[in-house]
C-alpha cells in the first residue's frame, strides 16, 4: 500500500469509528436527528469519509474492490451540497449496515505502521 494510502485509511478509519461512536447512544434515527451536535458531527465525519475515500490511489480502490467507492464519494457530495435535503433515517440505515463493513474491510487491509504517532 502507498504510504499516502496507508494515511488517507487511517483518516477513514478513524472518521468511520466516529460516526459509530457518536450515534451509539441512540435508539433511533429520529432521537440521533433530534440532537444537532451529534447528527452534525455525524454528517462532517462522513464528509471526511467521502473526502479521504475520494484522494486514494485508483491501484488501492481497485485493490480493494468490494468497498462501494463511488457510493461513499457520492454520499459525501450529497452531505456536503444538500445539507437540508438529507434523510435521517437513510443515515441511520448507513451506520448500521455499511460503516461496520468498512471499519472491517479497511481494517483487514490497514497498514498499522502508516498510523501517526
Amino acid at each position: 500500500m502507498l504510504k499516502k494510502d496507508g494515511m488517507l485509511v487511517f483518516n477513514i478509519l478513524e472518521a468511520a469509528e466516529k460516526v459509530i461512536k457518536f450515534s451509539g447512544g441512540f435508539k433511533d434515527y429520529k432521537e440521533m436527528s433530534d440532537d444537532a451536535v451529534s447528527f452534525d458531527a455525524i454528517l462532517m465525519n462522513f464528509i471526511v469519509i467521502g473526502e479521504m475515500a475520494s484522494k486514494l490511489s485508483d491501484q488501492f480502490r481497485q485493490t480493494v474492490h468490494n468497498i462501494e467507492w463511488r457510493k461513499i464519494i457520492a454520499f459525501r457530495n450529497i452531505i456536503a451540497h444538500e445539507y437540508f435535503g438529507i434523510d435521517p433515517e437513510e443515515v441511520w440505515e448507513i451506520i448500521h449496515t455499511k460503516v461496520p463493513d468498512l471499519i472491517e474491510e479497511l481494517k483487514k487491509v490497514s497498514d498499522r505502521s502508516d498510523r501517526p504517532e
